[in-house]
């Protein structure tokens, strides 16, 4: 259980529509469809409605700061199978970067690596009162590229399963990097979105994280979530 999922979902019923990805750089072939992952009836490069149109006023916020740049779409809707295989891809990359087998693990150890890949990768629930973020449809993983149509340099990949995913990593080494995450950050929360507390590329709008803190900063006027999981 995160802290979010203490968070009610009234599930509002709006649908998965496509994202307009001529108006965006995308990652391309998408690299979880690279890897194996099979999507079903929608592709990662769909979302709720109401956040495709937020996700497309941060990127006219991001053209008045900085024409010709764009939001470079990650991944999108997420089904909980495709969760469930990125998460246990990940169990087998963190091994390999131990140089062991899961075999080889002790129970001590192998908790460890399953503590580094959830500090990245929900949990693959299907309860529905406890579902994926990605699994909303209300949240997209993103960076930016620029002018020349280069990748901007956040410090760190997507989905690096290091504390230099933390938002605030390079705040007092890298003003650069830091400054870069910022921009990404003003532009989604100036439309609405939320940013994972562990995850500079995160952003969501409705889902339970994106609830949760909402209402740290407002408790006065607490809201729940609008999107549950969809398959």
């Amino acid at each position: 259980m995160q802290p979010y999922h203490q968070i009610s979902i009234i599930e509002c019923g709006e649908p998965l529509v496509k994202i307009p990805l001529e108006l965006f750089a995308v990652e391309s072939p998408h690299p979880y469809e690279k890897l194996g992952a099979t999507y079903g009836e929608y592709s990662p490069y769909y979302l709720r409605e109401s956040v495709v149109k937020n996700l497309i006023e941060a990127q006219n916020y991001l053209q008045l700061l900085h024409p010709g740049w764009y939001i470079q779409i990650f991944d999108g809707y997420r089904p909980v199978g495709v969760q469930q295989f990125m998460v246990d891809y990940s169990f087998g990359e963190a091994l390999r970067a131990r140089g062991v087998s899961a075999e080889e693990l002790s129970p001590q150890q192998r908790e460890e690596v399953w503590q580094q890949v959830y500090e990245i990768w929900a949990v693959p629930s299907l309860d529905m009162n406890t579902p994926p973020p990605h699994s909303t449809g209300a949240v997209v993983d993103i960076t930016l590229v620029d002018d020349n149509g280069e990748v901007v340099d956040m410090g760190s990949a997507i989905d690096e399963m290091s504390v230099r995913s933390h938002p605030d990593y390079y705040a007092q080494s890298n003003p650069n990097y830091h400054a870069n995450r910022q921009l990404l950050r003003d532009i989604m929360l100036k439309a609405g979105f939320k940013r994972n507390p562990r995850e500079w590329w995160h952003f969501s709008s409705g889902d339970q994280m994106w609830a949760w803190l909402y209402n740290q900063s407002n408790p006065d006027y607490p809201v729940t979530a609008r999107y549950g999981r969809l398959i």
